[in-house]
């Protein structure tokens, strides 16, 4: 009886939350002597086969639409605000500073050939998938710049390591083999 209870305290909070709870904070609503990571376990597969699921995201879990249900959501609630609405050279750059970080905007620069701007790397910071990371070491100590906790949120990883390697990305057919 007491187990469920716990499993409902953890539901209780993730579906109260915006964003992935830690596991400290799952711990102090069930207490130390519970095992966290197997309450989870356990919730989520009494979730089985519902529209929403459990996802570990970052250092800790949240509530997350299945990807099948998508559409549906679109399509029904008004979430324009909520979609990242990037274009392609902007998810180009997202990921060159994924991959890359801490990079300064003439790295980019010497990546792509062109010059990035200071509006698509405004863009990106107004969504909070990219922060501001150390000075660089070279002359003037130009800006460097990270990505952000919102953005393993929004792409669903757990961290960086997470990030899709080169193999995974020709196989996907998204860059060609050279």
């Amino acid at each position: 009886m007491r187990w469920r209870e716990w499993m409902r305290r953890i539901e209780a909070v993730l579906f109260a939350s915006a964003a992935p709870v830690p596991r400290a904070d799952l711990a102090r609503v069930v207490g130390q002597g519970a095992s966290v990571d197997l309450l989870v376990q356990d919730l989520a597969a009494d979730l089985e086969g519902r529209s929403f699921e459990i996802a570990k995201v970052v250092d800790g879990w949240m509530f997350r639409t299945r990807v099948a249900y998508a559409p549906a959501i679109r399509a029904a609630a008004d979430v324009g605000d909520q979609l990242l609405d990037l274009g392609e050279f902007d998810v180009a750059v997202l990921a060159a500073i994924a991959y890359h970080q801490p990079i300064t905007r003439d790295e980019l620069k010497d990546i792509f050939g062109k010059e990035i701007s200071r509006d698509l790397i405004g863009r990106l910071h107004a969504r909070n998938l990219i922060g501001t990371g150390p000075r660089s070491p070279r002359r003037g100590a130009p800006y460097t710049f990270v990505t952000t906790e919102q953005f393993l949120v929004a792409f669903g990883l757990d961290m960086l390591a997470d990030l899709p390697d080169r193999e995974q990305l020709e196989d996907a057919g998204v860059i060609s083999a050279t």
